[in-house]
């Protein structure tokens, strides 16, 4: 039997499925279909239900990392480098759990290390395991930030994510042009003043 965990939480694995069949999938989309008011069986959309399956595999593919893997292989020549390390407007997409809107925006991940650093590549995947998912920005945030405090034990970790919303955007309020600002911050950024407003200078 595959299973697939339901529960975006940080490897959370309480709640598992029986993941549908694609075939369930596309069925579900020529409802959906249906349901707009137009025939799933007219030429421009007899494919649709396959390639929007197809594309909620890419959409969801987070469920299927973990975020741990990811940054488990750090380093620990550094030659004695003990500044902040930062990744700046890495971009991701995500989706809103509420109304499996877009959500567009950009992350900046920081961590002072304390005798291991990793990748870059690495805090972008990150970002990505987490984004690729249904979410919510402010659990986001935290996500990342709490997995890299739990790998990496760095003295401390900052992240900061902006990110328009589509379900703002495209129905209810309509508000157009804005976008919303989350931040955690763990260790030195939290207690430090002086660390957490150096890694808030390079956020624009």
């Amino acid at each position: 039997m595959t299973v697939h965990s339901l529960t975006p939480g940080d490897g959370d694995d309480d709640k598992i499925s029986e993941r549908p069949s694609r075939a369930e999938v596309e069925a579900a989309y020529r409802t959906i279909i249906r349901y707009t008011g137009d025939d799933p069986n007219r030429d421009g959309l007899l494919e649709t239900p396959a390639r929007a399956t197809r594309a909620l595999d890419e959409y969801f593919a987070g469920y299927d990392v973990d975020p741990v893997q990811i940054l488990n292989k750090t380093f620990e020549e550094t030659a004695g480098y003990d500044e902040m390390v930062v990744l700046r407007a890495i971009p991701f997409e995500s989706h809103c759990e509420h109304h499996l809107a877009p959500i567009i925006g950009k992350a900046w991940v920081a961590y002072l290390p304390a005798s291991r650093v990793v990748g870059i590549s690495k805090l972008a995947r990150v970002v990505d395991a987490f984004a690729k998912r249904l979410q919510i920005q402010e659990r986001m945030t935290s996500q990342v930030a709490k997995v890299i405090e739990e790998v990496l034990q760095p003295l401390g970790v900052g992240v900061v994510i902006k990110a328009n919303h589509q379900c703002m955007s495209s129905r209810g309020v309509h508000k157009h042009g804005t976008d919303m600002v989350t931040s955690h911050m763990l260790g030195a950024f939290r207690k430090d003043p002086a660390t957490r407003q150096e890694f808030l200078s390079m956020v624009c």
